[in-house]
């Protein structure tokens, strides 16, 4: 069958290929222009310079022409076009979600596998997009086709045999709305635990460590064994806390993280089994919202081993939580916590999306996505802004974010 005795087309996709310069997209919409055509859908990516650019147009009467003409002006600028029926304009997928992946590497394999899930569950990825490419790689997928609900625990167990981080959120709203990030700040936003440094200066480091770490497997009750590790710091000097504070050092990426997130109207919260003679100064170093914690007793400049009002425990941070999100006018669904122990769990179920950093594993298994990689602000990934996006803001701001390697 000849092209005139073919049947006309309701939409031409046209799929152009090559390296790219300045005036491509302009010299191709130049020749659609001529023909009358309206746009319908279009996709344009540069990948290592080389440019693809999908454009969906409605047909006008002499479709074969357009196609000659759009191949004419691929050649002069010495790429490659395919024009083929489109498909009209199809209706987006129910079932809509963003699959962020963090690997250190990302491998070939992994993706694969990754991919290969989403297709078993009746999904499809409709768009890839790179958020980061170091210090460690991290891809956005958009997915339609299945509830994200399906697809999490099926991409959790997928990525803890991978090795990599994954996180599935609803593509809503809500992902570029205002939120509040709740933190934890021991092992979470600091390096180490406040209460061993502290236990050093009385000599019972180890004894507090030992009983911090089944704290946070969930092998203790929090407050039972809070009390009886600050029992061991009776004596100490109060000045210690000023050396302690000294001494902590944040995790990488946290004040990229907190910078970042405050310029989009984010509000930011610890709250810390640990304590508010800490947690306090750190609020006010970080720019930080609101904070909560413990209050250790001293009495002549010393602590007393005692702790002043109501412990902060499970329990406490996950009402910390709900009271910050309606000070704010926010829903618990707008909220993000990040915590590491198991006196963290119920803060993190009862926010809208809660991730596990560097977690304990019933931590890890309980929360709706988990980090493992040392970097605070990989966070950042998993909201929709890209390494490139924070790095030109920073750069605006004055501030200097080291080179990747090449």
């Amino acid at each position: 069958m000849s092209d005139h005795d073919a049947p006309r087309p309701e939409t031409l996709l046209i799929t152009l290929t090559g390296k790219d310069r300045p005036g491509v997209t302009s010299s191709i919409f130049e020749t659609l222009a001529r023909s009358g055509v309206e746009v319908v859908d279009i996709e344009q990516i540069v990948l290592r310079r080389r440019l693809i650019l999908g454009v969906l147009v409605t047909v006008p009467q002499e479709w074969e022409r357009l196609r000659d003409e759009i191949e004419e002006t691929a050649r002069t600028l010495d790429m490659t076009v395919d024009v083929e029926p489109g498909l009209g304009d199809t209706k987006t997928r129910l079932g809509r979600s963003h699959v962020t992946i963090i690997g250190t590497p990302l491998q070939a394999g992994a993706m694969a596998a990754v991919a290969g899930r989403i297709a078993e569950c009746g999904a499809n990825i409709d768009r890839i997009e790179r958020m980061a490419r170091y210090p460690v790689i991290a891809i956005d997928l958009h997915v339609s086709g299945a509830d994200p609900e399906v697809l999490r625990p099926v991409l959790a167990s997928e990525a803890a045999r991978q090795g990599l981080d994954i996180a599935v959120q609803p593509a809503n709203l809500m992902r570029r709305g205002m939120r509040l990030i709740v933190m934890d700040v021991d092992s979470t936003l600091i390096q180490g635990e406040v209460i061993e440094m502290l236990a050093a200066h009385a000599g019972f480091e180890a004894e507090v460590a030992e009983i911090t770490e089944s704290a946070m497997r969930g092998e203790l009750d929090f407050e039972a064994s809070l009390r009886a590790r600050v029992r061991l710091l009776a004596g100490v000097p109060a000045a210690a806390i000023d050396e302690v504070y000294d001494s902590i050092v944040l995790n990488p990426g946290a004040r990229t993280m907190v910078r970042t997130l405050r310029r989009l109207g984010y509000r930011f919260a610890i709250v810390s089994g640990g304590f508010s003679q800490i947690t306090d100064r750190l609020a006010a170093d970080l720019g930080i919202h609101f904070a909560r914690a413990n209050e250790l007793e001293i009495v002549d400049g010393l602590l007393t081993g005692r702790i002043v009002g109501p412990v902060v425990d499970r329990a406490g941070k996950a009402q910390a939580l709900r009271e910050f999100a309606a000070e704010l006018g926010l829903t618990e669904a707008s909220v993000i916590a990040i915590g590491d122990g198991a006196n963290d769990l119920d803060m993190l179920n009862a926010a809208g999306l809660g991730i596990a950093y560097n977690a304990r594993p019933v931590v890890r298994e309980a929360a709706d996505t988990a980090v493992n990689v040392p970097y605070l602000d990989t966070i950042i990934y998993l909201l929709g802004i890209s390494r490139e996006e924070v790095e030109a803001a920073d750069a605006e701001a004055g501030f200097v974010t080291p080179a990747p390697p090449v």
